[in-house]
């Protein structure tokens, strides 16, 4: 087993077989209306780490704004670089795009890194530290660090302090929840960690099966857009699904593309579907929109994981980072 290269930016380690394994989160407490419950479901008890940079807190800060959580869960983004300390927050003098771009704001000025949070939390934790991370301000505790479950605490926990519209919201419905289910299984294997599964090998093999898997379940994807009557992935109301597939699709070809060898097609030209869908959800939708820096995100990946691109130089395309509403790249547009 290769050893674990937190430093660069790897969640995980490369086996025997150069095959990128993902580690699990830590942290796997719930918000709860339940009485008693260690942490209860209260207006401004929880503060959220996030990264602008990373997919699986992009999830969370959508689901944030989806739900009308602004003035219940306030947050804190860290810089877009990630080196030998791991996530570090942002100096008072740096200005950087995007909201809440700031040093830590609820401890004091030796905290400049995630890391510290954890440490402050438990001084004898060994495992990562990751975005989101839900953090209890009232027990000084994490609840949970894993996106998956932080997002479904978000949809209806808080819904008791929330105005009827967002109450209302619902991307979990019951008539969907099964299928949602089942398309979040290969979603993730296939795509979201697929991605890394592809640019984090360190052996051809690996590289390959993952690479082809990852397109195989993308062309799944855009079978399934192109019969949907959308615009979102399951009809006219955006769920679960739309959530965990969209920051992989907004990084795809302005990082992934290049920076993880995901280069069998890109979505603006090779997936017209899937291209109509990202953009609908990017334009018509400040959820996405609001959330997605394309800075972060660029220089995240290409300069803070040196053991891919060990001069961190970021390539300038694709340009536009996202095209118009209406737009396709030339050779697209020339095919109508």
């Amino acid at each position: 087993m290769a050893p674990a290269q937190e430093q660069n930016g790897i969640l995980g380690y490369a086996d025997k077989t150069g095959e990128y394994k993902r580690k699990d989160s830590q942290f796997r407490n719930f918000v709860s209306n339940e009485p008693g419950a260690e942490f209860p479901a209260e207006k401004d008890r929880y503060h959220l780490y996030v990264s602008y940079a990373c997919p699986w807190a992009h999830r969370a800060l959508i689901v944030r704004k989806l739900k009308g959580l602004e003035e219940i869960i306030p947050y804190t983004s860290v810089h877009w670089e990630m080196l030998e300390k791991g996530w570090r927050f942002a100096q008072k003098d740096e200005q950087l795009p995007g909201d809440n771009v700031t040093p830590d704001p609820l401890h004091g000025e030796g905290f400049t890194h995630l890391r510290h949070v954890y440490f402050d939390v438990n001084p004898n934790y060994e495992g990562r530290f990751t975005v989101p991370t839900l953090f209890d301000k009232k027990q000084n505790k994490i609840v949970s660090n894993e996106s998956s479950e932080i997002i479904r605490m978000f949809y209806h926990v808080f819904d008791h302090l929330l105005p009827e519209k967002f109450v209302k919201l619902d991307l979990l419905p019951g008539t969907l929840k099964g299928e949602i289910e089942a398309t979040n299984e290969w979603t993730y294997n296939d795509i979201n960690n697929g991605v890394y599964k592809s640019g984090f090998a360190t052996a051809q093999e690996a590289y390959e099966k993952n690479v082809t898997q990852l397109f195989k379940s993308l062309d799944r994807v855009e079978e399934h857009l192109s019969k949907a009557p959308g615009p979102y992935y399951y009809g006219d109301k955006v769920t679960e699904a739309d959530v965990r597939l969209y920051p992989t699709i907004i990084r795809f070809d302005p990082v992934y593309v290049q920076h993880f060898k995901c280069n069998l097609r890109d979505i603006r030209s090779g997936y017209p579907a899937i291209h109509k869908w990202l953009r609908h959800c990017y334009w018509n939708n400040d959820a996405f929109k609001s959330t997605t820096e394309f800075t972060h995100i660029k220089n995240h990946y290409t300069k803070s994981h040196r053991q891919i691109n060990p001069p961190s130089v970021t390539p300038l395309g694709p340009v536009p980072n996202i095209l118009g509403l209406d737009e396709e790249v030339p050779a697209v547009a020339a095919r109508k």
